[in-house]
């Protein structure tokens, strides 16, 4: 149980903190409300007059988030590997280029069909 306190305590921590701001923010914060400030803010422009259902985003804004996930979650699974690449041997490198090739594969398909292009 010991090797969890340090855990646990930061936990417990983060809640704490996370609980006081909200309740001292209500507490101190200022309270006028008006039409402004209950608007929606679109980068510093005057917000643009939206459809009854709501508006619709382009399908290259999904497309961006899905490559940034797809390319993050590949970062994250080389940490533990770089880590414990020693230990691994020659059976770890091997698997790692196996999955670094699929990702570029993927990456080099999205390439080729232009999801990398802003325009």
């Amino acid at each position: 149980m010991e090797l969890y306190a340090p855990v646990l305590a930061l936990g417990i921590l983060a809640a704490g903190f996370a609980v006081f701001s909200v309740v001292m923010s209500s507490l101190v914060g200022p309270r006028r409300y008006n039409r402004a400030k209950l608007d929606s803010y679109e980068c510093g422009i005057e917000p643009t007059p939206q459809a009854l259902g709501g508006g619709k985003f382009p399908v290259k804004y999904y497309i961006t988030a899905m490559l940034f996930i797809v390319f993050d979650i590949e970062i994250v699974f080389l940490y533990p590997w770089a880590v414990r690449f020693d230990a691994l041997g020659m059976f770890g490198l091997v698997e790692m280029v196996i999955f670094i090739l699929t990702v570029f594969v993927a990456y080099a398909y999205v390439w080729r069909r232009g999801g990398l292009e802003w325009d």
